[in-house]
């Protein structure tokens, strides 16, 4: 068996709500076999992995996934169920899986659960299933798994997971978030997260934020700094100094007097640091082990004790023990540190809740002092120390104390951090007890208690999971503090999809927001446009995209169209929207990324529909039977969200059902756009006034209006508003591409980017309307990765609509040859009117050319591009002009009946003034 790639569906997806991989797995020599073709596979499993007994499977109950394998099953469900077992041996807390057929004898897609806040560029996911592949190669080749063997790929994986996974700190500031609603993101394998979304958005690094004073951390993080700037606001420091040099270092230990502490000036996580300093000898080497810029101190009696402070509150206090183990009379303290060690809480540096105790240099020091070595056996109940600083990161242990802090010692510590300015601040005290008064201070000399260090980037772990004593929500207290007055970061948010029309709906929704004050970002097939101004170029529908809309600082209001590939190869870019818009279902893509029906392209259109909160709104198209059975969906839970249609004709069942009990809808009705609301009309628009509607000869435009008025109305924009930007908006300026209409000469060019039967159909009906069926000709270009069936529906298409056409091949062929797609498409032409004039051109330059010499006065030219900027340079550059839009006149449309008649002639009421029904 071999994994043939794998991809990460980032956000939610097609399978489940949480991130996932999809591995394309080819069984090889196992094809067609099942579990029980092989002799004894299932006992050999069991005894590698006994955890496997437990697994449901499709029975829903233990034990359901042996049943299986008992009975026969293919060995990529078994590799599914071995990398999940795997996975939970190594404390990733995954248990989603599926395998599928991809197609293809032998080959599988395999969709495996991530967690959610594992990076993007995480190699464990491969890692897991390379080892769950090869152990289930190795048993179906009739091997038994050592279990020594087993234990080591345990071992490496589990410590590449802690490796890559966030901390607890980071990990505890995500919960609180998310408990809140708040969007999480975290940066590769950083503990750098993003919270929230555009304007509202904030960055956490740990347990610093975008908020933390830079001037506060570097004071922090020197301690001569700090300890002189508390020291001359009148705080109890330990007195000290700073040494440069072993004779300065010796010369302070002389003036302070025995013990001292000696600690680099910059370091953290009580590395180097060194207590019950007496001789020159010692501090002389403690000097050295530092990298010889220390801060010298007398050391002060007393227990340690770490204060958090967030947002100037107090929100937890730990007592800190170093680390140590306790004798038993029986093992040695090697034998007991190793058993301490194996506390799953225990982890390398920061990964778990404790850190893991080496027996270093520094242990064996503290050791010596004791008189002991690793090999020693300490008497029952004797402590024996191996450090003497009680940092967590080094093996210590905190004990909660928040309920004993003393009003004197709260003054303290809040007064300490605003003096070094920082928003959160771990303050380390020496005191005899945090529940008694502050002694009095003055005398440095008789000075008993104080500050020792003040840390910009507390580690949080001592709080949340003390070893004795209450655990203390400090992330839910960062988290309050990043979002006052339970604001949960998110702004209002549309997410469009559809097979045609879906861009000029997104951008029709972010004219109207816009109009409202608010700086909107999009993201389209064009790119990533924020505040009416370009930031990226090039094809935005996917995950990445919608999460630089989202993640921009500037953005008030984000929409974000929702394509089916990106959702596909790599999940959705957010979690929720309040607005979720589906304009067509139609056939396009089939063939592509498992996609082989209308069904399966709607499955994947219906995601966007599900993802849209409970209380949001979902903006529905009554004239696609695709999309109406959308609503019908148990995942959309449709019954929880406002459903808003949209469409042509009001008396559809479903429109007319839904207003009849009360419902709202976005109509065209006796040439107007009209909201609805029950048996309540209110005029918005005559359709003849609608841009890019050429007077009613594309009703198309009428319709992608109706959706973006339903959506910006859901978002809060006023009838006044909607009216007042449809009028105004610009297809040349805010929808090129989509119906642009040029002038050259006596031809009229029409440049849309229509590319499935159905879009092609729907604007050629346009162009018919307008200029009749004998004027039309085209420069055609159609995606190579179509299926051939879609790509000849295409050309038949052209052919009943067109009188002459050019064809031409993009200049990325997706897959076929050169000239592969443009030879399909005059076969199918030909072959649909044999008396058809068409012909191939070398690339869009010389198909434009060729097109123009064919066309007549008067004639139009529909012209489909492959992209859009190199096809619009070189239509001004032969000396095409923008076209006037308004050729057709009012009298293509019906006659308005007389209750919408005084709204035509323009009477005194406003546009949006209800009209009865």
């Amino acid at each position: 068996m071999k994994i043939l790639g794998i991809h990460r569906l980032r956000g939610p997806n097609v399978h489940l709500s949480r991130p996932a991989i999809v591995a394309r797995l080819h069984l090889d020599e196992l094809t067609a076999r099942e579990t029980t073709d092989v002799t004894g596979f299932t006992e050999r499993l069991l005894r590698a992995l006994p955890g496997l007994s437990e697994h449901h499977c499709a029975a829903g109950v233990p034990g359901g996934f042996v049943s299986r394998m008992r009975g026969g099953t293919y060995f990529g469900h078994v590799t599914e169920h071995v990398a999940i077992e795997l996975s939970q041996r190594i404390g990733r807390d995954v248990s989603f899986g599926r395998t599928v057929s991809a197609g293809e004898p032998g080959h599988y897609d395999l969709i495996l659960e991530c967690p959610v806040d594992e990076s993007a560029e995480s190699t464990l996911p491969a890692e897991l299933l390379e080892t769950a592949t090869e152990l289930v190669a190795a048993v179906a080749g009739g091997e038994s798994v050592p279990a020594a063997v087993l234990t080591g790929h345990l071992a490496a994986l589990s410590e590449l997971a802690d490796r890559e996974a966030t901390g607890p700190s980071t990990r505890s500031i995500i919960a609180a978030a998310r408990r809140r609603g708040i969007p999480v993101e975290r940066y590769a394998d950083l503990s750098l997260l993003r919270l929230g979304w555009g304007t509202r958005r904030r960055l956490a690094w740990a347990a610093m934020t975008d908020r933390t004073s830079g001037v506060g951390v570097d004071i922090a993080a020197d301690k001569q700094i700090t300890r002189r700037l508390l020291e001359d606001a009148g705080v109890p420091v330990a007195p000290g100094g700073a040494a440069r040099t072993a004779e300065q270092a010796v010369r302070l230990l002389t003036e302070l007097g025995a013990p001292v502490v000696v600690k680099p000036r910059q370091g953290r996580q009580g590395e180097h640091v060194v207590l019950n300093l007496r001789t020159a000898a010692e501090v002389e080497r403690a000097f050295a082990a530092a990298g010889g810029d220390i801060v010298v101190e007398r050391q002060l009696a007393g227990r340690d004790y770490r204060v958090l402070i967030v947002a100037g509150e107090v929100v937890a206090a730990a007592e800190r023990v170093a680390a140590h183990v306790v004798g038993d009379g029986a093992g040695t303290v090697a034998e007991l540190v190793a058993r301490t060690n194996a506390d799953p809480r225990r982890g390398v540096r920061h990964a778990r809740v404790l850190t893991r105790i080496d027996l270093d240099d520094v242990a064996l020091a503290v050791l010596d002092h004791q008189g002991l070595t690793p090999d020693s056996v300490p008497a029952a109940g004797r402590q024996v120390w191996l450090r003497d600083n009680a940092n967590l990161s080094t093996g210590g242990t905190g004990s909660d104390v928040t309920g004993r802090v003393h009003p004197d010692v709260t003054r303290l510590c809040l007064r300490v951090a605003a003096l070094v300015g920082l928003d959160i601040a771990g303050i380390d005290l020496r005191l005899a007890d945090i529940a008694a008064p502050l002694p009095p201070t003055g005398d440095p000399e008789r000075l008993s208690a104080g500050v020792i260090e003040v840390n910009a980037v507390p580690g949080l772990r001592m709080h949340l999971a003390p070893a004795r004593g209450r655990s203390r929500d400090v992330g839910d207290a960062i988290v309050r503090a990043m979002f006052p007055g339970g604001s949960d970061g998110r702004i209002p948010t549309v997410a469009v999809t559809g097979t045609n029309g879906k861009t000029t709906v997104t951008r029709l929704i972010a004219h109207l927001l816009a109009g409202t004050g608010l700086r909107v970002g999009v993201a389209s097939t064009e790119g990533v446009v924020i505040d009416g101004r370009p930031v990226y170029l090039g094809d935005a529908t996917g995950p990445r995209s919608a999460q630089m809309v989202l993640g921009d600082p500037g953005v008030q209001a984000a929409v974000l169209e929702t394509a089916r590939g990106g959702t596909l190869r790599r999940g959705l870019g957010y979690d929720w929207t309040d607005v979720g818009v589906l304009t067509t279902i139609t056939a396009d893509h089939l063939g592509q990324d498992g996609i082989d029906s209308i069904e399966d392209l709607a499955h994947v259109k219906a995601l966007v529909a599900e993802r849209v909160r409970d209380g949001g709104t979902l903006v529905l198209n009554a004239d696609d039977p695709w999309v109406r059975s959308i609503a019908e969906r148990p995942r959309v839970r449709a019954d929880r969200k406002r459903i808003v249609w949209f469409g042509t004709d009001a008396r559809q069942p479903v429109l007319a059902e839904h207003l009849g009990r009360g419902g709202a809808a976005y109509l065209l009705q006796d040439g107007w756009l009209v909201q609805a609301t029950g048996a309540r009309r209110t005029p918005l628009l005559r359709v003849v006034d609608v841009p890019g509607a050429f007077g009613g000869a594309a009703p198309y435009a009428a319709v992608n209006a109706l959706a973006a008025a339903a959506a910006a109305r859901a978002l809060g924009a006023s009838l006044e508003n909607v009216v007042e930007r449809l009028s105004a908006f610009e297809p040349r300026v805010d929808n090129p591409g989509r119906g642009t209409l040029l002038r050259l000469g006596e031809v009229t060019l029409f440049v849309d980017y229509a590319h499935n039967p159905a879009a092609i159909a729907t604007v050629l009906r346009t162009l018919h309307r307008l200029w009749g069926p004998r004027r039309c000709l085209a420069v055609v270009t159609l995606p190579g990765d179509r299926r051939d069936d879609l790509l000849a529906a295409s050309a038949q298409v052209l052919a009943d609509g067109v009188t002459r056409a050019v064809l031409y091949d993009d200049e990325d062929p997706r897959g076929r040859t050169p000239g592969e797609v443009s030879a399909l498409v005059e076969r199918e032409m030909r072959a649909r009117r044999p008396l058809l004039r068409a012909v191939r051109a070398p690339g869009y330059r010389a198909a434009v050319e060729a097109a123009l010499l064919l066309a007549v006065p008067g004639d139009v030219i529909l012209v489909l591009y492959e992209k859009l900027a190199p096809m619009l340079d070189l239509l001004a550059g032969l000396g095409a002009v923008p076209a006037d839009s308004t050729v057709v006149h009012a009298e293509r449309l019906p006659a308005h009946p007389a209750r919408l008649r005084e709204a035509d002639r323009g009477a005194s009421r406003p546009a949006g003034t209800p009209v009865s029904p």
